[in-house]
């Protein structure tokens, strides 16, 4: 038994009393309906197991052993999922992977700058007696050999746009710069008193037109009637805009000291008031959305240094030029200089150059080479997150390891899944058990080894239904997944025409684009497909979605979205940070359950109202976790643990509240509840059934209600946005804009997904979406194919028109794999 991971009588989550045997070195594919326990088996049993006897045999406690007779054959375990850990906007490829600090150690070795007065191109000084060091300070200073100007010595530092000293002034490195669109917020042509500042409304706006015309009247500029905002002086205009405690209003009046009082006339202002609120909301509110833009820094372009660190070149390139190269050209670049350096030069810069070439060719390895160092964390998808996180490991000389990867191929397209494949291989041909969550035919195709999970998602799921290679599965008659695969899948032939109207994007480009232009025929599902990097994403959400803006960059104009009440866009961004927020409180479905709860006999006797029945609030939770069911204990280097409340026992309530029943079930039990069990206990109740009908419709029926935001995957996610959205629609003309609104699904799930948008087709709507699945691409009614490849090397459209078309197109890709 030493080659096999045994695991007897597991019991986590939805797991029946659930036994297997594992094979180890060997690429294994864990699969199955969405909810039907993988991730429990996976990472919740195998992944926790392991970690948990690993800090044992070093003498640390406090994880918890999972609900499990015995496991043996266990190895030290590496997971990796698709979270991205770090959402400070600062954060890029290049900086997480520490590829920009080997770039910047080169450029501190080597570069070349000119000098500020002269002109003169200095060479790069090593020689100790030609820096000059100031006293108390880390400073270094050299000169200008030919004109002799004093210039600070250029250190890795000013390569950085998180420094004071690389950074431009002006947008702080960012890149951008925030501002408030001014022609949205004042209309000149009219007054104050008739809507002139747009977001005045009712006894707000009389409030507020009182305090402006009392400052006027303090500087003795009293303000006219029904005066139209076109019509005011330089001055009104200063107090209206800034307010009186503003140098814009001290200019006009330098001798006046402004008002104490509101009384008075103390204003603040109307701009100054909505950047105080931006401030402090960081952005987040309703008026950031309406009235503030942001934009490319005109002083830095977006390339975020300062003027000094942005003209200093190593092999004709400056850093901003190289980090918005795609990986595979700064990789041509690095191969180049290496060639082109003096022996001198090259010891000095060896170590950097070496370490950047050897992360640039692990990244490309696993399809990420369209990347540039530049792109932020935070734009990527979960998918490219877990690759980036895997290319680390591919130098690894470690073996015996288990690693467990949750659905690596996210947001890849069939084409990249081969380069993905060679890695997983490489892991397991050191002597390491690779095993991954995957729903992939390809991936299945060339595991070792599939373990099928199901037959359903929740109660109805977690149990093996089948085992073996991908032609044993399909001859296994209870395999979920085998019997998918035996039946056989054409296209349809029926595709929709439209209304006849199409939205049409005029020269884009953004990003990778080149010159796009483009049509979506409207009432139609359309696919927007292509290689990893080609440009679907810049097309779709910062082209596209952007159409409607008073201020756009990197294309011309959208046309055809007039014909739409509103555009919704279903992104993978997570629904929440706050592990408060759930499932039943996102779809905002609690309140009615609160409401049947404090309508029941017990709960009037008891004086309990639905916000007793609520765990954000004070009253009827249990304080000691304040309604989270478990309190975290600190474990020093590894991660917070989360342990079970000791008060409440993990029911998050009062026991008076618990007390009270509804068929049975308490409050706490309804939030541990699945979606599927609720339909079952609220069966009677129309408003509460009509939302989880709704939820098992789109492939959620398997998640519980009480369930964190923060534990959903990306494809769970977005499906319960587009669920809420749903449930908001009414009788309007929506454009949906999907990115792979497939992720985390099973084949079997991906058919129910496709009925719900056949739906909301037929009902007059358009649905666009981003997609690499061949079942989705298939269903179709258009597809938009672009590339051929990723990066530089795509942004174009390759082929237009239904699936079948796109499936005759030599040169496509996407038509290949169809």
């Amino acid at each position: 038994m030493e080659n096999v991971i045994v695991v007897n009588g597991a019991k986590e989550n939805n797991l029946k009393d659930l036994s297997v045997s594992i094979p180890k070195n060997q690429l294994i594919v864990l699969t199955g309906p969405s909810g039907s326990g993988k991730s429990t088996l996976a990472i919740d049993t195998l992944f926790k197991e392991c970690q948990r006897q690993y800090l044992e045999s070093m003498g640390l406690q406090g994880i918890d052993k999972p609900k499990v007779e015995f496991m043996s054959g266990l190895s030290p375990s590496i997971s990796i999922n698709q979270q991205i850990a770090n959402k400070n906007p600062r954060s890029t490829v290049g900086t997480v992977t520490d590829m920009y600090t080997s770039l910047r150690m080169i450029f501190e070795k080597i570069g070349r700058r000119r000098c500020s007065v002269c002109q003169y191109e200095i060479e790069p000084t090593w020689n100790e007696e030609e820096i000059e060091k100031e006293e108390n300070s880390f400073r270094e200073y050299i000169h200008c050999p030919k004109c002799q100007h004093r210039m600070e010595k250029l250190t890795r530092t000013h390569f950085s746009y998180n420094t004071t000293e690389g950074a431009c002034p002006t947008c702080k490195g960012l890149g951008e710069v925030v501002d408030i669109h001014k022609e949205s917020l004042f209309h000149q042509a009219h007054s104050i008193e008739n809507g002139a500042v747009d977001i005045w409304k009712g006894r707000y706006a009389d409030y507020q037109v009182s305090i402006v015309k009392a400052a006027m009247n303090y500087y003795g500029i009293s303000l006219q009637e029904q005066l139209p905002l076109k019509d005011y002086t330089p001055a009104q205009k200063a107090i209206l805009y800034y307010g009186v405690e503003s140098e814009e209003v001290k200019k006009y009046f330098p001798t006046v000291k402004p008002p104490k009082t509101v009384d008075k006339g103390k204003f603040e202002g109307v701009l100054t008031g909505m950047w105080r609120r931006f401030t402090e909301k960081a952005g987040a509110s309703a008026e950031a959305e309406n009235y503030f833009y942001s934009q490319t820094c005109p002083d830095c372009k977006g390339e975020r240094l300062n003027e000094t660190s942005r003209r200093v070149k190593v092999a004709d390139k400056t850093i901003t030029h190289l980090v918005n190269h795609s990986l595979e050209e700064m990789l041509k670049w690095s191969k180049s200089l290496e060639k082109s350096l003096d022996v001198e030069s090259y010891s000095i810069t060896k170590t950097f150059i070496q370490d950047l070439e050897t992360k640039l060719t692990r990244i490309i390895k696993i399809g990420l080479g369209y990347l540039t160092l530049d792109r932020q964390v935070i734009s990527l998808s979960g998918g490219e997150v877990q690759r980036l996180r895997l290319s680390a490991l591919l130098d690894s000389a470690l073996t015996g390891v288990l690693y467990i990867m949750d659905e690596p191929t996210v947001g890849l397209h069939p084409k990249d899944t081969l380069g993905l494949l060679s890695v997983l291989k490489k892991l397991r041909d050191l002597g390491n058990t690779v095993l991954v969550i995957e729903h992939d035919v390809d991936v299945m195709k060339h595991a070792d080894y599939i373990i099928d999970m199901g037959p359903g998602a929740g109660k109805m799921g977690g149990a093996i239904v089948g085992e073996g290679n991908l032609q044993e599965l399909m001859e296994q008659e209870a395999s979920v997944t085998g019997k998918y695969l035996r039946e056989e899948h054409k296209m349809v032939s029926d595709f929709r025409q439209g209304i006849g109207k199409k939205i049409t994007v005029h020269h884009a480009n953004v990003h990778n684009l080149k010159d796009i232009t483009t049509s979506f025929p409207i009432g139609c599902l359309t696919a927007v497909t292509g290689v990893s990097g080609s440009g679907k994403s810049s097309l779709v959400f910062d082209v596209l979605a952007k159409g409607n803006d008073k201020i756009h960059e990197g294309f011309e104009k959208v046309t055809g979205l007039q014909y739409f009440d509103q555009m919704i866009t279903v992104g993978q961004s997570p629904l929440s940070r706050m592990k408060r927020s759930n499932i039943a409180t996102y779809i905002e479905v609690f309140t009615e359950i609160r409401k049947l709860f404090s309508q029941l006999t017990v709960a009037k006797e008891n004086k309990l109202t639905a916000k007793h029945f609520s765990f954000n609030t004070v009253g009827g939770r249990c304080e000691n976790c304040q309604g989270l069911g478990y309190v975290s204990t600190n474990m020093l280097f590894f991660e917070d643990l989360e342990v079970i409340c000791p008060v409440c026992h993990g029911k998050r309530f009062k026991k008076e509240i618990l007390s009270v029943k509804y068929k049975e079930h308490s409050i706490n039990d309804i939030l541990e509840s699945s979606v599927h069990d609720c339909l079952t206990i609220f069966n009677k109740e129309r408003k509460v059934k009509y939302v989880l009908d709704l939820l098992v419709e789109i492939g959620l029926g398997y998640l519980k209600l009480g369930q964190s935001l923060t534990t959903l995957s990306g494809g769970e996610g977005q499906r319960l946005k587009l669920a809420k959205e749903l449930l908001k629609q009414g009788n309007k003309k929506s454009l949906y804009l999907l990115d792979e609104p497939t992720t985390g699904l099973h084949p079997n799930d991906t058919v129910q997904l496709l009925k719900l948008l056949d739906r909301l087709v037929d009902a007059g709507n358009t649905v666009i979406m981003v997609e690499h699945n061949s079942q989705m691409i298939r269903a179709a009614d258009w597809v938009i194919d672009l590339g051929p490849e990723g990066g530089v090397n795509g942004g174009q459209i390759i082929a237009e028109g239904t699936p079948a078309t796109i499936r005759e197109n030599q040169t496509s890709y996407t038509g290949k794999y169809l």
